[in-house]
């Protein structure tokens, strides 16, 4: 008898789930990797919890984002190759790297591209991104959001300050591993030094190499401050960071949770895009505190340095023009 009445309840239980009482797939979680390369102090890093955040809140818990920051999931040109993959979901990058893999978006990489910052989300967020971002999914990328990376600038180690374009000449400057930043260095006259971010502290300490490029928040967030103390602001290049998700993986998505995820993405860029502006000025002032020597200077040699960089690429040429013409 007992046997038949825990048949009888196990036939109740499966025609409550056919009759959508009980959902026993759907109550399964998905759980999703992030790769980012910054501390977890940084803004992007704080931005990206954000997003994990965002994503729990539209998914109603069904979707968990866990990141791995500080480079756990590898340096920037392994996460995107991941990404594609399908290895892990999401990687925050730099654009800089991620021109070597989609060559449309190293047009936003480009030394002096962009006149300011609300010129640069003007174009990233209007059609010539739009049009970067298509050529983003057929690499199986797909954009989440375009993010404030900050403007970057060079610093150098004790006895390699940088007052002038010439003080420039021969030094050995870490640059991330892409065309358009080697391209750029050797204009500048320095010796382009390719390397992994989390190799830079070091190789700054023990003289390596004799500066490197950033924006303030990772220079004071990595600790590059300690071992070069000489910040120059000529302000080259003000490459956007983007958030990617493999495109497998968003596609294998239910509808209700790709439209959750995009809309996570992209409130999470607005959300970082504010936060990192405002970790540059406090960056800044930690650095002054910290004793570092800046050094703010005309940079108008230096853009006439760099000039023939763009007929090195003349693929973007029309792009730039298109750039140049957003109001």
């Amino acid at each position: 008898m007992k046997s038949k009445t825990f048949w009888g309840l196990g036939l109740v239980a499966i025609a409550a789930m056919a009759l959508g009482g009980i959902h026993p797939a759907s109550a399964a979680k998905i759980t999703m990797r992030l790769a980012e390369n910054q501390p977890e102090n940084n803004p992007v890093s704080v931005a990206m919890h954000h997003f994990a955040k965002l994503v729990k809140e539209k998914t109603n818990g069904e979707i968990e984002v866990s990141v791995y920051t500080a480079a756990q999931l590898g340096q920037e040109p392994e996460t995107i190759e991941q990404a594609q993959l399908g290895a892990i979901e999401f990687a925050r990058v730099n654009s800089v790297v991620v021109g070597n893999v989609v060559k449309e978006v190293g047009v936003f990489t480009l030394p002096y591209v962009f006149r300011d910052i609300d010129h640069k989300f003007k174009v990233l967020d209007g059609k010539i991104g739009k049009e970067v971002d298509a050529a983003l999914e057929k690499q199986g990328l797909v954009n989440l959001g375009y993010m404030e990376a900050g403007t970057r600038s060079f610093y150098t180690i004790k006895g390699k300050q940088i007052k002038s374009l010439s003080d420039l000449k021969g030094k050995k400057i870490r640059v991330q591993p892409a065309p358009i930043s080697i391209q750029m260095v050797k204009l500048l006259g320095a010796t382009p030094t390719p390397m992994n971010y989390g190799e830079v502290y070091s190789a700054l300490e023990t003289g390596v190499i004799d500066g490197a490029e950033n924006d303030y928040v990772s220079y004071v967030t990595s600790g590059h401050f300690e071992v070069a103390p000489f910040f120059t602001e000529d302000n080259h290049l003000s490459p956007p960071a983007m958030l990617l998700m493999s495109k497998d993986k968003l596609d294998s998505l239910s509808k209700e949770h790709r439209t959750a995820v995009l809309a996570a993405g992209m409130e999470a860029a607005i959300f970082e895009r504010d936060l990192m502006v405002k970790g540059n000025e406090e960056a800044k002032k930690k650095a002054i505190a910290a004793g570092v020597v800046i050094t703010t200077i005309d940079n108008a040699p230096f853009r006439k340095a760099v000039n023939e960089i763009y007929a090195t690429f003349p693929d973007y040429a029309d792009m730039l023009k298109r750039i140049e013409s957003v109001k």
